[in-house]
C-alpha cells in the first residue's frame, strides 16, 4: 500500500474524539504486523479506547519516536463539499476529516514501515499513535507512562502536527475548566426567594475579564503571539426561560501559558473568587477538563539540530497552537513538532493535504531511518 492508500483507510475511520477507536487502532496493528513490526495495543482506563506503540529495531538501544494520535474532530459542518469521512482527491489537494490534524503524517509513517523494516537499524524507530488528543491530550499519558517498559529512553519525540514540515520547538500550556454554579429556583417576581446563578456568574466572568487584561501585561516571550499569556471565557450556559430565576449556570474557561508558567496557575484566581460565592448560599462545583505544559525545547537541543539537517531549515521557535509535545518533554525526553499540512486547514469543512507534502512528510521519516541504520 502507498501513502494514497494508507490515508483512505484511515480517514475512512471515522475516529472523533471521545468515542471508540477499536477500528482505526486494530486496522493499523494489523497493517504493522504484515510488516514484522512489534506492536502493542495499550487500553486506556476508558475501556474502550486505545494508544498503540510499535517498534522498529532494537528496542533495548536509544531510538526516535514518531507521534501521533489517531482521533479527529467532529465533521458536522453543512459546508462539506464531499462526504467528509471518504477521502476525495483533487489535483494535489486529498479532502477529508483528518487529513492534515493529523491522519497525513500517520499515512506518512506507516508508508515508511516497509523501508524502515528493510533495514538494519541500529537505532529503533518507534510510531506513538494516541487517542482522545482533540479534547484535551487525554490519551497520551497513559501512553507515556508505560514507555519504561516498552523501549528504551528515546534520544527524541518528533510529533507531526501540521507544521508545513518545519520543526517548531515551542508552543504554549493550556489548561481548562468548568465551574457550575448552583442557586435556587424561582418566580421572577420574587427575587429575594431565589438565588440566581447568572447573577452570581458575573463574579466569575468579571474576574476572569479582569485576569485576561492583568496578562497582557506580562510575563512577556516574543517568540509567540501574542506574547503573553492569556485567559478567556469559552461558553457561559444557563437559564430556562425569562420568568424563572435561573438556579444553575455554567462558564468554560481556558488559559494559554508561556513556557515558565502553570497554565493551571491562571486559572487560581477565577476559581477563588467563584468558589467565594458559597458564602452567599451557592454550591460551587469546579471541573478539570484538559490540561497540558507548555514546550520549550533550546536551540542548540540535539533535537533540534537532527531536525535542522532532517528539513533542511533552521526550526522554528513557536506556534500559537498546543500538541502532545509538551507532556514527553515534561517527562524527560526531548520534543519537537515536525509533520505535513497547514494547521490553519484543520477542523474546518473541506479540510485538505497535499500530495507533496505527504511525499516529503514520507521522505523524512526514510531519511531519518537510513540515518538510524548507520
Amino acid at each position: 500500500m502507498d501513502v494514497f492508500d494508507i490515508l483512505d483507510r484511515l480517514v475512512a475511520f471515522p475516529s472523533v474524539a471521545g468515542k471508540p477507536n477499536a477500528d482505526i487502532a486494530g486496522w493499523i496493528e494489523a497493517y504493522l504486523a504484515q510488516h514484522s513490526t512489534r506492536v502493542t495495543l495499550l487500553p486506556g482506563p476508558e475501556g474502550d479506547r486505545s494508544n498503540l506503540f510499535a517498534t522498529i529495531g532494537p528496542a533495548d538501544v536509544p531510538g526516535h519516536i514518531l507521534s501521533g494520535h489517531m482521533d479527529v474532530v467532529p465533521a458536522s459542518e453543512p459546508q462539506w463539499s464531499s462526504a467528509p469521512f471518504a477521502l476525495r482527491k483533487e489535483g494535489e489537494r486529498l479532502y477529508g476529516r483528518g487529513t492534515t490534524d493529523m491522519k497525513g503524517f500517520l499515512a506518512a509513517a506507516l508508508a515508511a514501515v516497509p523501508m524502515l523494516a528493510g533495514l538494519r537499524l541500529a537505532r529503533p524507530i518507534h510510531l506513538a499513535f494516541s487517542y482522545d488528543e482533540e479534547v484535551g491530550c487525554r490519551g497520551v499519558p497513559h501512553l507515556i507512562a508505560r514507555l519504561p517498559e516498552l523501549c528504551a529512553k528515546p534520544l527524541g519525540v518528533i510529533v507531526g502536527e501540521p507544521s508545513g514540515m518545519r520543526a517548531v520547538r515551542g508552543h504554549k500550556g493550556k489548561a481548562a475548566a468548568r465551574i457550575t454554579i448552583k442557586g435556587r429556583p424561582g418566580h421572577s417576581s420574587r427575587p429575594d426567594l431565589g438565588l440566581n446563578a447568572i447573577h452570581a456568574m458575573s463574579e466569575a466572568l468579571t474576574a476572569t475579564v479582569n485576569e485576561a487584561e492583568r496578562l497582557t501585561h506580562g510575563p512577556f516571550n516574543s517568540a509567540f503571539e501574542p506574547a503573553y499569556s492569556s485567559l478567556q471565557a469559552g461558553v457561559v450556559a444557563g437559564g430556562h426561560q425569562v420568568n424563572i430565576i435561573p438556579d444553575t449556570c455554567t462558564l468554560d474557561l481556558e488559559a494559554r501559558a508561556i513556557p515558565g508558567v502553570d497554565p493551571a496557575s491562571l486559572l487560581a484566581p477565577v476559581r477563588a473568587r467563584a468558589e467565594a460565592l458559597a458564602a452567599n448560599g451557592f454550591r460551587i462545583e469546579w471541573t478539570p477538563m484538559s490540561a497540558y505544559p507548555a514546550l520549550s525545547l533550546p536551540q542548540d537541543a540535539p533535537l533540534a539540530g537532527l531536525l535542522r539537517e532532517l528539513t533542511g531549515e533552521v526550526p522554528l521557535a513557536a506556534v500559537s497552537y498546543g500538541t502532545e509535545a509538551g507532556l514527553y518533554q515534561a517527562a524527560g525526553f526531548e520534543a519537537i513538532i515536525c509533520g505535513p499540512g497547514d494547521i490553519d486547514r484543520a477542523h474546518k469543512p473541506d479540510e485538505y493535504i497535499l500530495a507533496s507534502e505527504l511525499a516529503a512528510c514520507q521522505r523524512l521519516i526514510e531519511t531519518l531511518g537510513a540515518r538510524c541504520a548507520t
